[in-house]
């Protein structure tokens, strides 16, 4: 979705965000827009960057928790996991896509003694996310912007992953356009090493035609292994929320596949 350059007068609670000269960066201290640069390589995305219009209360949490909470995925440097979550030594499981982070939100809350590094490029769910988190009195949340494949191939040392959930990505539905889907061969060898052994790698989605390549690339790659003793998708766990996509999914009669698979 193409961000819009104009806001209605009447929009109050709706910012530009904050008057800006041209040239200035739009969250002064915040996430980045091109946070890659140099590293911005020519290939195939699956994901689109939405940069749709910003509350007031999102860009505040921008402003405030970015530089605390908040993470550009450069490529230039390796992470300390452990010193980003405050040298507390708590296993850290990477979330890719969170949407509006109600659902990654109370994940933490549930868990607090688990990380969460969470990445998108939607620029109004990251400052949503910082501002649950802020409000629920969250400290093990982590807001990535930029490229997860970038954070994976360059940014994290090995076996640092305790887990990997990627919940309701974007299935690309169109034939034309399967080869931007996420979940393939040459995504979980890129995943893999990152993890941990023993590791979850933890995929939902409500689109059958996706769910069925999922178990299809992850049975096959010899780096991870079902946690389902006789293959197929597993029953919904108990820790992943019942989200307002998913409900809708539901509503429209979409059956909804978990696929948990651990790091050989």
């Amino acid at each position: 979705m193409s961000e819009s350059s104009s806001v209605r007068p009447d929009a109050a609670h709706h910012v530009s965000p904050f008057h800006r000269a041209k040239g200035e960066p739009r969250f002064p201290g915040g996430p980045a827009p091109d946070p890659a640069g140099s590293h911005h390589e020519r290939r195939i995305r699956s994901f689109q960057p939405r940069r749709s219009r910003v509350t007031t209360g999102q860009a505040e949490a921008l402003e405030r928790l970015w530089p605390q909470w908040g993470l550009d995925i450069d490529g230039q440097r390796v992470l300390d996991l452990d010193e980003l979550f405050g040298g507390r030594g708590m296993p850290v499981v990477l979330e890719i896509g969170f949407g509006m982070g109600e659902a990654t939100a109370q994940m933490a809350a549930e868990d607090p003694g688990t990380g969460i590094l969470a990445v998108d490029v939607h620029t109004p769910g990251q400052g949503n996310l910082l501002g649950l988190a802020e409000r629920a009195g969250l400290t093990n949340v982590r807001v990535a912007n930029g490229d997860a494949i970038i954070l994976l191939r360059e940014m994290l040392p090995p076996a640092s992953l305790a887990g990997l959930r990627v919940y309701f990505p974007d299935p690309w539905p169109k034939k034309r356009h399967h080869k931007r889907r996420l979940i393939q061969p040459e995504f979980l060898s890129l995943a893999a090493p990152g993890l941990a052994p023993g590791a979850i790698l933890h995929c939902a989605t409500d689109w059958e035609p996706y769910a069925e390549q999922m178990l299809e690339v992850l049975t096959a790659h010899p780096d991870f292994e079902n946690t389902v003793p006789d293959g197929g998708y597993a029953p919904r766990p108990g820790f992943r929320p019942l989200t307002r996509f998913e409900g809708q999914g539901l509503d429209k009669g979409h059956a909804v596949h978990d696929l948990l698979f651990r790091r050989k």
